[in-house]
């Protein structure tokens, strides 16, 4: 696929943190999720600008599950949809990123999701789930002058999709990376893969795919 010349790019790396891999089996473990770092890195050498995000959850959350209220169930409240484990919580493993990405510092545009213990996002793009209320990150993308955003990280069902729909619906060319993305789901990550690219994603096998435009 030819992308535009590198200053029009930025590359995306959502949630690529520790809480959704197998290191975390009692938080939200994806299969392989600890595998992408490495084609991540490889994605962001054609951008620019490399941006990032993390889930950062209270451990006392109301959405947190439990044994009387399981993963998945239905929860009331204007930026809550349904019950997850506890995970992702600052300072520990979890909330951590995959070794050998960028300490967030590092990246361009940083964006921690889920602050608030009455609010679990799943895009990168808004903090609530009507889509009002900005994190910046488009406003960054647009005051850069960025119209394609390369897109890889966790999960793919989730995160991903919502935050790849965030920025289709903002106007941006989208690229994901299959390789740089794990799903928590192969059914819903089907559907969700489907769903992208019926709202216009692009979809390319890992980064040996892409080339850059001369100018």
């Amino acid at each position: 696929m030819k992308l535009p010349a590198r200053n029009r790019v930025a590359s995306l790396d959502i949630d690529a943190q520790y809480t959704f891999t197998p290191a975390c089996p009692d938080e939200l473990p994806v299969p392989g999720g600890d595998t992408i770092a490495d084609e991540l890195n490889r994605q962001a050498a054609f951008a620019d600008y490399r941006l990032g995000s993390k889930d950062a959850h209270s451990p006392r959350a109301l959405w947190v599950s439990s044994d009387k209220r399981p993963p998945l169930s239905p929860i009331e409240g204007a930026n809550m949809d349904i019950r997850w484990p506890r995970h992702a919580v600052p300072g520990t493993r979890g909330f951590e990123l995959l070794d050998g990405l960028p300490h967030p510092a590092d990246y361009d545009f940083f964006v921690w999701k889920g602050v608030e213990p009455d609010m679990h996002p799943y895009g990168a793009c808004y903090h609530d789930l009507a889509g009002r209320m900005s994190t910046g990150l488009i406003e960054f993308l647009h005051s850069n002058k960025i119209n394609t955003v390369l897109v890889g990280g966790l999960a793919t069902d989730y995160c991903v999709r919502h935050t790849v729909l965030q920025l289709l619906d903002a106007g941006f060319n989208v690229v994901v990376n299959r390789s740089a993305i794990r799903g928590v789901d192969d059914a819903s990550s089907r559907h969700a893969m489907a769903e992208m690219l019926q709202h216009g994603a692009h979809f390319v096998h890992d980064s040996a795919q892409l080339e850059q435009a001369d100018d």
